[in-house]
């Protein structure tokens, strides 16, 4: 890729966060100021209702609740229904993040131990998880491929263009993955979590592109239902997510290599017509350049030709005058006289008449007609 389509995109990709910036900005920031003056107005709410507490004493205990939700704790509820987040389910699930690179956030290691141990186990699973990501991404293409291409041998027999039918068999793997692995996940969310449509498409779609920003994660301590219970959930459920979370990885990956595999074909086509466009303007100016020197050449040859002529011609009007090939080719001059004026305008005129016939091939001695050579 050359430096000036680099810095195109490069521009482009600038350009778009800015304008994502600024849409973001008008969108979020009224409503962290709506939150900001609720939490403001219910502060003040709590202290005039419970005067025996003061302004720094409820400041202290809100950073300790937001100390404790950074460390991973949750400071709703007592200590009998607490559920810890490193359980074994919890533990792997967090594991899952880390070499899947989404990272949610809600859950984080603060021990030095365990941050040690967390950036070898990123550095060394990260790779692994690759090497089954891709091996699974080609096992989920070879079944969708086998799918597609039953779905294009029975649009054969409806005779359809093949350009038609590749564009139908692709919009059908996308749908059928979509579904699989977006919308049927999002209502098994929305029913286990209780969150809503917009939500659960939101925490697939945040985790699937390996984004994760940690606000909606599915079984976290913050879950409560409807009701407003905290929901407890199976031992097995966040093992099932995370597998969830592998195969769903695979078919975006795999719709991601099926565009790179379009854009590298685009842009092979896209250049061999450049090429023949080049090889075309190159024959073209080759031809043109061609016949201007051919045209010059003949007009060249030409132009020589009749100079060579009119100087043979000019040698030999001078040898049959009698005039030194060096002298230039002049008439008589005439001198001034009274008395023999006519006799001189007859001289002349015989004399140019001499040399016209010459010119016409005709011998002033000889009277006979001859023709000069030609040169």
């Amino acid at each position: 890729m050359k430096w000036k389509t680099v810095t195109a995109i490069f521009l482009l990709v600038v350009l778009y966060l800015v304008t994502g910036a600024a849409v973001f900005r008008s969108l979020e920031q009224p409503h962290e100021s709506a939150q900001r003056l609720a939490i403001l107005s219910q502060k003040l709410e709590f202290l005039s209702k419970h005067p025996c507490v003061n302004q720094s004493q409820l400041e202290e205990l809100v950073k300790q609740v937001v100390s404790a939700i950074r460390s991973g704790v949750n400071p709703a509820g007592t200590l009998t229904n607490h559920s810890s987040l490193w359980d074994l389910s919890s533990a792997f699930f967090f594991a899952g993040t880390v070499i899947t690179t989404i990272g949610f956030g809600n859950t984080s290691p603060h021990t030095e131990g365990g941050r040690i141990f967390c950036i070898v186990y990123a550095l060394l699973g990260i790779p692994l998880f690759g090497f089954l990501l891709a091996g699974v991404g080609d096992q989920l293409g070879t079944i969708f491929g086998k799918v597609i291409a039953k779905v294009e041998k029975m649009f054969v027999h409806w005779d359809i263009s093949q350009t038609k039918i590749r564009v139908i068999s692709t919009l059908l793997f996308v749908l059928l993955g979509c579904l699989l692995f977006v919308a049927l996940p999002a209502a098994i969310f929305k029913h286990i979590e209780g969150w809503s449509v917009l939500e659960s498409l939101y925490f697939v779609v945040i985790t699937l592109t390996t984004i994760g920003f940690g606000d909606f994660v599915a079984a976290q301590f913050f879950s409560v239902s409807p009701g407003g219970s905290e929901i407890e959930y199976l031992h097995y459920y966040k093992p099932v997510v995370w597998f969830w979370i592998l195969v769903g990885l695979a078919y975006f990956a795999a719709i991601l290599s099926m565009i790179g595999d379009w854009l590298r074909v685009i842009s092979k086509r896209t250049k061999e017509e450049v090429g023949e466009i080049r090889a075309h303007a190159a024959e073209w100016t080759a031809n043109v350049s061609a016949e201007f020197k051919e045209t010059r050449r003949r007009v060249s040859i030409e132009i020589y030709d009749k100079f060579q002529r009119a100087a043979s011609i000019k040698r030999k009007l001078s040898s049959e005058l009698g005039f030194s090939p060096g002298t230039e080719l002049t008439l008589p001059r005439r001198t001034a006289s009274v008395n023999f004026n006519d006799e001189q305008d007859k001289n002349e005129n015989e004399e140019g008449n001499s040399v016209l016939n010459f010119m016409n091939g005709l011998d002033p001695e000889r009277g006979d007609q001859t023709r000069a050579p030609l040169v």
